[in-house]
């Protein structure tokens, strides 16, 4: 029996459509559903429980902490760690599973995924044409929102440290022939709906991917001790050039928005994290309420 956790922060308006997903699963068996709530203000937890879900409420907002509160009290594996805002196919478990039990050597597996960028401005729609071109994303964990873990992968590391990045922390666990991308499973990644969004979003990870690999360099800061800077996945700095670009020619006017987008994330990213572990950070311009509906479409 499968178990899913989802760290969740006032999901109220996309918990729903997660959780019916899970239960239309075609998985042929019983699967353990926790919902980790932290710091919710809205009715998360009370639609979760709705949905017949674990529900974990605790005060504290943070990420981590949630992630770590809802392994504590989920009982079975493979586990599957999912974001609220991610809606799977009917046969994602069963193939996810499946894979991971198949494939020789494999202690972690993640479905493909699709960027929807429908009705988002130029910059947003140009930036991501570069993006999800590029090789990082081939067989990386992180950015996709679904991370399964065999029982025996999850023996990595201990609880999910206090980092911004703990997608790119669970990947930075694994080798590449310890993986496997479930390319018949597609996950939709909602982009941000702004130019603006899509800026704070990188921000964050940049600043997040920084904090994992000084975190990863200190012995004294935990679990993050279990990554090292050398398996702390970097991207090569002109792999939108080299990879993307002089292979497909046709997109060399996205790059421009893509590499004035990049500058700039890499230049606000310099200011000092503050709190990353207790602040979710997260782009609300993807989550449906009504805080995103005035920026939606503009950039």
């Amino acid at each position: 029996m499968p178990s899913v956790v989802i760290a969740a922060h006032n999901e109220e308006q996309v918990i729903g459509a997660c959780l019916d997903a899970l239960a239309a699963q075609d998985f042929p068996g019983p699967v353990e559903v926790v919902v980790s709530a932290n710091g919710c203000t809205d009715r998360t937890a009370e639609l979760a429980r709705g949905r017949g879900a674990l529900v974990v409420d605790r005060p504290e907002p943070g990420k981590p902490a949630a992630l770590n509160a809802g392994d504590a009290v989920a009982t079975a594996f493979p586990r599957l760690y999912l974001d609220a805002d991610i809606v799977l196919p009917p046969h994602a478990l069963s193939a996810l599973v499946a894979r991971l039990s198949e494939a020789p050597g494999a202690l972690a597996a993640v479905p493909r995924r699709r960027l929807d960028t429908t009705g988002r401005p130029w910059p947003v729609r140009s930036y991501f044409a570069i993006n999800e071109r590029l090789p990082v994303f081939r067989s990386s964990l992180f950015g996709r929102g679904a991370i399964v873990l065999s029982e025996a992968g999850r023996t990595r590391f201990t609880e999910f440290p206090d980092v911004i990045a703990d997608d790119l922390y669970v990947d930075s666990l694994y080798a590449e022939d310890e993986r496997v991308v479930v390319p018949e499973v597609e996950v939709v990644v909602e982009a941000p709906h702004s130019t603006r969004a899509l800026l704070r979003r990188l921000v964050r990870v940049r600043r997040g991917n920084a904090q994992l690999r000084a975190a990863a360099a200190d012995p004294g800061t935990g679990s993050a001790a279990a990554a090292s800077p050398a398996t702390v996945r970097r991207t090569h700095r002109w792999a939108w050039l080299t990879d993307v670009v002089v292979p497909e020619p046709r997109l060399a006017l996205a790059a421009v928005p893509y590499v004035t987008i990049t500058l700039a994330a890499a230049l606000l990213a310099r200011r000092r994290v503050r709190d990353a572990g207790r602040s979710w950070g997260r782009d609300e311009s993807t989550r449906g309420g009504p805080a995103s509906a005035g920026r939606r479409g503009a950039p």
